[in-house]
């Protein structure tokens, strides 16, 4: 199953839609008031500095040489 979010431009599409669901090819899911997206990516803009590839590589070698 994949989910996908739309929008809808034509109020004829929400009709179109409804007759999918019913016919059991898709699910409508309605989002609650004041509900966000699953995936709010700007609450983690500007978490991590860049960092050149080569120091990166490095931390990852330096971790995973700690599980060894």
């Amino acid at each position: 199953m994949k989910s996908i979010t739309i929008d809808i431009i034509n109020e004829k599409a929400i009709l179109l839609l409804q007759d999918l669901e019913l016919l059991k090819l898709i699910r409508i899911r309605k989002k609650k008031a004041g509900q966000k997206d699953a995936t709010d990516w700007g609450r983690y803009k500007g978490a991590m500095s860049k960092q050149p590839i080569g120091e990166v590589d490095q931390q990852l070698n330096e971790l995973r040489s700690e599980w060894e």
